[in-house]
């Protein structure tokens, strides 16, 4: 198949899952076409069957916000005759649904009919989607796609309950790559000295420091952990709740027990080492960050809000609190960390649990999906 994705190419969650999918399909002998404003940061153009077209939007001064979803929808026109397109899919409501069906609508026009596949995966949903200003739109946009997935239960509920959905939504989960030479291979270039002493345990949070994440509930809680166990607390990512992270760090005095790292390269590195990952977030459509934690070994202490829970099994890979339970977490954590023996099994039982998320399990529901939306749009021609 030749399959166009649509995604934002940043260090979100949609844009990594829309990339490693379609590095995998391209490993499975798929044509993967990226079409973006600039190239996915995971994306590697060193496949043969991947490549890159980036869409340009022109600077004119009449417009005081660029078009970008109307240079989109142009550009998927331009690249799906060029390069004979099958299947169009698009990561995220805002604007790609729109833009996909635009693009559609502009083919069919030509006689080319391709089916669109539209996964959500939060945010364009539960924040962004829900505004006033975009909810018609969107709940078009949805609607007119040929399916629609969605990556956790939750946010299939979400989307049902705040737009007038008439679709089917197909769960399909995000996914992860299980490597289970990851945990042994010895040529990493970071060794666990230069994070942390070795009487110490490794702490980790890996967002992109937004309010939603609740930052300073990481902060508060390790600072209660690392009172009763000595520990390094590890802070992943960018945003604009940084500065005041590094200032709470500052004012309870743990400052050289914390280590900002911004967005980082060395993700893998870090979380070979981690012993235990905090996401205490308002909501969380999956849990992304979790799982990468979970397929590296290192239990999660989390919150039990949006589809956090269904990655996060209670005392199995972690424990679930209420938002805003920092005593509980703390006190869950510590449960975790203060045994050897303890830390060991729940290591492997996080580890266990992230397996069933392996892309080689869930890139196949998609791949069926492909197929489905090509043989029905054959069926309407």
């Amino acid at each position: 198949m030749k399959i166009a994705i649509v995604c934002y190419p940043t260090f979100g969650g949609s844009g990594v899952v829309a990339t490693e999918l379609g590095l995998e399909l391209a490993k499975k002998g798929h044509e993967i076409h990226f079409i973006t404003y600039k190239q996915p940061v995971r994306l590697s153009l060193l496949n043969p069957s991947i490549h890159f077209h980036e869409v340009n939007v022109p600077n004119y001064p009449l417009f005081h916000y660029q078009p970008y979803e109307l240079a989109l929808s142009s550009k998927l026109v331009d690249m799906a005759k060029l390069h004979q397109i099958d299947v169009l899919h698009v990561h995220y409501a805002i604007p790609h649904a729109y833009a996909g069906y635009m693009a559609k609508k502009m083919l069919e026009e030509d006689g080319i009919f391709i089916p669109m596949i539209t996964t959500l995966h939060g945010t364009d949903i539960t924040l962004v989607g829900n505004h006033p200003f975009y909810k018609t739109a969107v709940t078009f946009s949805i609607n007119q796609s040929d399916f629609v997935t969605s990556v956790s239960h939750s946010l299939k509920e979400d989307t049902y309950r705040l737009f007038d959905i008439k679709k089917d939504i197909h769960v399909i989960p995000n996914f992860i790559e299980i490597d289970e030479n990851k945990h042994s291979d010895t040529s990493q270039v970071c060794q666990r000295s230069v994070l942390a002493n070795s009487n110490e345990r490794i702490i980790t949070h890996i967002s992109n420091f937004r309010k939603v994440k609740r930052i300073p509930d990481v902060i508060q809680t390790f600072y209660r952990i690392q009172k009763e166990i000595p520990s390094k607390l590890m802070m992943v990512g960018e945003g604009p709740e940084k500065i005041h992270a590094e200032k709470l760090c500052d004012e309870l005095g743990i400052s050289d027990k914390v280590i900002f790292f911004g967005n980082s390269n060395d993700i893998e590195q870090i979380l070979k080492y981690s012993d235990l990952f905090l996401l205490p977030s308002e909501t969380e459509s999956f849990g992304l960050a979790a799982l990468e934690a979970m397929a590296f070994k290192v239990p999660v202490i989390s919150s039990n809000s949006g589809g956090i829970p269904e990655v996060n099994k209670e005392g199995v890979s972690g424990y679930l609190s209420n938002v805003g339970d920092i005593d509980e977490m703390s006190k869950n954590a510590i449960k975790i960390l203060k045994d050897d023996a303890v830390l060991h099994q729940f290591k492997e039982s996080a580890f266990q649990v992230a397996k069933k998320y392996d892309i080689s399990t869930i890139m196949p529901l998609y791949e069926d999906l492909y197929n489905q939306a090509i043989q029905l749009t054959k069926s309407k021609k």
